[in-house]
């Protein structure tokens, strides 16, 4: 039987400055219930590796308003205008990553790889004081791997193992994001017996999750 906690329990294992992996696209595959409660802690210095930083006053837009954040890494930040208005500010660092390149980094990181070279974003700003190399004839950038302190992933149910199955598009990053952190949270909307997910749809094995948090639960 894997752990089950509260999101308040699983917030009390981060600590400020922690590097988390956040699974999602915009709100879709966010989970939610553990933002929200990261946004009522002290929780201070927090570098997050998202595709964005949620939407205004939403999702991870909570963590912008609140200051919680020192640096995103991710692909999609102009969605939010308070994250564009901290920036600008000074008062948060952007990391922008191609989305392939942002993926690729995080499934690295599960695979227990140092890096690896792309030809995405060779020539551009966003090749600017990282290693580049010819390979025929073609110029790739050198793109180190993605690790995180904790991972907090949304899944649609659970097994009492820890087994994952996800919704449509709500997969997106979550899988990958499982792999690469330290500790990994799953948010779930349902566990169930072992025995009662089809092997054939489970995506996330158990072995990676280390907690499991309930959506909606106390």
């Amino acid at each position: 039987m894997k752990s089950v906690i509260t999101s308040e329990k699983a917030i009390s294992m981060i600590k400020d400055g922690f590097t988390i992996m956040i699974g999602g696209f915009g709100l879709v595959g966010c989970p939610i219930q553990l933002v929200d409660e990261l946004s009522k802690s002290d929780r201070r210095n927090l570098t997050i590796i998202s595709n964005n930083l949620g939407e205004a006053g939403k999702g991870l837009g909570k963590l912008v308003l609140n200051k919680q954040v020192k640096k995103g890494i991710g692909s999609y930040f102009t969605s939010n205008k308070d994250v564009v208005n901290a920036y600008k500010r000074g008062e948060l660092e952007i990391e922008l990553l191609p989305q392939g390149t942002m993926s690729e980094a995080i499934r690295a990181a599960g695979a227990g790889l140092g890096g690896f070279y792309t030809p995405v974003s060779a020539g551009t700003k966003l090749a600017e004081n990282k290693e580049t190399k010819v390979l025929s004839n073609k110029e790739y950038v050198l793109q180190e791997s993605l690790h995180a302190d904790a991972a907090f992933i949304k899944a649609k149910k659970a097994d009492k193992l820890g087994n994952l199955i996800y919704s449509k598009s709500a997969r997106n990053f979550n899988p990958a994001m499982a792999t690469a952190g330290k500790t990994v949270f799953a948010e779930v909307d349902e566990i169930v017996e072992v025995g009662e997910l089809n092997p054939e749809e489970i995506i996330t094995p158990h072995l990676y999750i280390d907690y499991l948090i309930v959506n909606g639960g106390s």
